[in-house]
C-alpha cells in the first residue's frame, strides 16, 4: 500500500513540475513576444503623433543644442545643417529629413521639438524615441571643449 502512496505522490510531483515548467517556457515565450513588439514599434514605420515628438528638458537651450548633436551622431544619423543661432538641425535619417528645433522655455528649461521636414509623420519611432533617451541619458554630463 505505501508503494503505491509513493508511487502517485512521485507521479503528482512529476506532473506539478513539468508543469511549472511549462509554464516558465511559456512566460518566457510571451515576454519575448512582447519585447519583439516594442522593439517593432521603434523600427517599424507608424503614424507618430505630433505630441511624442516634443520633450522639455531641465538645462539651458546651449546644452541642449549640443546634447542633439550628439545624439544625432551617436545614431549615425546624417547632419544636413546646423544653424546655431536659430536653434534648429536638420539632419537624415532613413531616407527621411527630420528638422531639430531647440526652443527656450525658461532659464533653466527648454523643449526640443523633433519633426519630419515634408510634415508626414509617417515614419520610425525610434528615430525621435531614441533621441530623447540619448539626452536623458546624458543631460548630467557637464559639456567641456576636448581637443583630440
Amino acid at each position: 500500500m505505501e508503494i503505491r502512496i509513493i508511487t502517485l505522490l512521485s507521479i503528482i510531483f512529476i506532473g506539478l513540475t513539468s508543469a511549472n515548467a511549462e509554464m516558465t517556457v511559456i512566460q518566457q515565450a510571451n515576454n519575448d513576444e512582447a519585447e519583439t513588439a516594442k522593439q517593432n514599434a521603434l523600427i517599424n514605420p507608424q503614424n507618430v503623433d505630433f505630441s511624442k515628438c516634443n520633450a522639455s528638458f531641465e538645462m539651458n537651450t546651449e546644452k541642449l543644442f549640443y546634447l542633439t548633436i550628439s545624439a544625432i551622431n551617436a545614431n549615425n544619423f546624417e547632419i544636413e545643417e546646423i544653424q546655431s543661432k536659430m536653434g534648429y538641425i536638420l539632419f537624415r535619417a532613413v531616407n527621411k529629413s527630420f528638422l531639430a528645433s531647440i526652443s527656450n522655455i525658461d532659464d533653466s528649461h527648454s523643449m526640443l521639438k523633433i519633426t519630419p521636414a515634408d510634415n508626414v509623420y509617417f515614419f520610425p519611432y525610434g528615430i525621435v524615441y531614441n533621441i530623447f533617451y540619448y539626452i536623458d541619458l546624458n543631460k548630467s554630463e557637464s559639456l567641456e571643449e576636448k581637443m583630440f
